[in-house]
Order: structure tokens, then C-alpha cells, then sequence
């Protein structure tokens, strides 16, 4: 049995099979389980009742799933989002996962790899906790991140918003500054699964927070690739 079985999965795809296979196995697992076909169908049920995760395909007719997770994002941000897509392509990973979604699987998947996938979210849901009074802050070279509210700010006040995955990528930088971290140890901190040489999930991630943290982002000054071994964080790194 699941180790939460009271936990409810919303499964949105317009093919009945992988409904019918996925709500049997997670039923059968402990969980109740919702079905839509479309972003219509999802919305009803997300009104109807408490939804802790919702795994949604990116590839539906209509409005997809890239849209309806967006929209989701704004209106909830401690739902679990796991997004489906049926190719391996990292731009689709990468947009999903600025759609806001907490990770994705690729069609066609594996039963077991997707109940862990949706335990980790889970687990992600049920660490979190309300803000402090005061917010956790630390120096990253000239930036102030607010380690609660994953917010960057500059010196001169501009502030950037993080994607959860590339907070997280952040973090495990900011840990241990001036040290080369491969893409393995990032892809399984971030992700939670081992790293494809052709995979360029990471790099592209790596690239975004570039373009929010540096002043030329080409060539890049706080985030440095060092070439066949990964990425360090230079420069001063502290708590305030």
C-alpha cells in the first residue's frame, strides 16, 4: 500500500487507456483517483473536492496542457504537478517545467517509476511550511535570495523569480560555492533521476538562471562551466 493513502491523484489525458491503467494501479496502491479528458473536465473536478497532485499530459486537444498548467500554477501553488509528454525532448521538459510543474514523465512510463515520481512530490508538499516572520536570506555575489519565498533580488532592487527547478539548481551550487558539481549530482538533487549525456535538462536550466543572474550572460562570471566535469558557483556566497 501507498504511504499516503488518503492522497488524491487527478489524471488529465484524452487516452482512455492510460487513464484506466494509471487509475487502477494507483487505486490499487491506496489513492483516490480522478480522470479528465480535458482542461473543462480537470477544472470540474478541481472544484469538486482537494486534489493533491494532478498529472497532466502536455499533448491535449484543445487548450493543452502547457496552457492548463500555467493557469493551475497561478491559482495553486502547493498543488503537485507532474507533467506528461509523449516525446523525449528537452525542450518540451523545459518549458513544462517553467509552466511551473514539479517534474515530468515521458510517454509511455512505467507504473512504478510514476508512483515514485508523485511520493517525491508528495514529500515536497508535506515538508513545506509557512513562511517565518522573517524570511531566510543569502548573498549570492550581488544578489539577495530569499531562501523562503525563492526570489532573487539585485543591488539596484530588481527582482527575479525562480522556477522550483531552478531554485533547486541554485541551491545545491550555493552549498558549496567555488565546488565543481557534476550534472549527475544536479540532475539526481533536482530531478531525482540519473543523468543522460544526451539529456540537456540541466544545461538549459543553467542557462535560464544565467539570463536572470548575469550582467552578460555569454560569458558568465557567477555560474562557470568548467569543461567534461559540470558547474560552480564563483564569487561570495553567505547568509545575511
Amino acid at each position: 500500500m501507498s504511504d499516503y493513502p488518503s492522497h488524491t491523484l487527478l489524471v488529465v489525458d484524452d487516452d482512455p487507456l492510460t487513464c484506466s491503467r494509471v487509475k487502477a494501479y494507483f487505486e490499487q496502491e491506496g489513492y483516490n483517483v480522478l480522470v479528465a479528458s480535458n482542461g473543462d473536465e480537470m477544472w470540474r473536478c478541481l472544484r469538486s473536492g482537494t486534489v493533491d497532485v494532478v498529472l497532466l499530459d502536455i499533448g491535449l486537444p484543445g487548450r493543452d496542457g502547457l496552457e492548463l498548467a500555467r493557469e493551475l500554477r497561478a491559482q495553486n501553488a502547493r498543488i503537485g504537478l507532474l507533467l506528461v509528454t509523449g516525446r523525449n525532448d528537452d525542450i518540451d521538459k523545459i518549458v513544462g517545467l517553467e509552466s511551473g510543474a514539479d517534474d515530468y514523465v515521458t510517454k509511455p512510463f512505467n507504473a512504478r517509476e510514476l508512483l515514485a515520481r508523485v511520493k517525491i512530490v508528495l514529500r515536497r508538499l508535506r515538508d513545506l511550511q509557512p513562511p517565518p516572520p522573517s524570511s531566510k536570506q543569502l548573498r549570492i555575489g550581488n544578489w539577495t535570495l530569499d531562501l523562503d519565498y525563492r526570489r532573487l533580488t539585485a543591488s539596484d532592487g530588481r527582482r527575479e523569480n525562480l522556477t522550483r527547478g531552478e531554485y533547486d539548481l541554485l541551491a545545491v551550487l550555493a552549498r558549496q560555492p567555488g565546488v565543481v558539481v557534476g550534472r549527475e549530482r544536479l540532475m539526481q538533487s533536482v530531478f531525482h533521476r540519473s543523468w543522460d549525456p544526451n539529456d540537456r535538462t540541466i544545461d538549459v536550466l543553467v542557462s535560464r538562471l544565467r539570463d536572470k543572474l548575469e550582467q552578460d550572460p555569454k560569458h558568465p562570471e557567477l555560474i562557470v562551466t568548467i569543461r567534461g566535469e559540470g558547474y560552480l558557483l564563483a564569487g561570495e556566497v553567505g547568509p545575511l
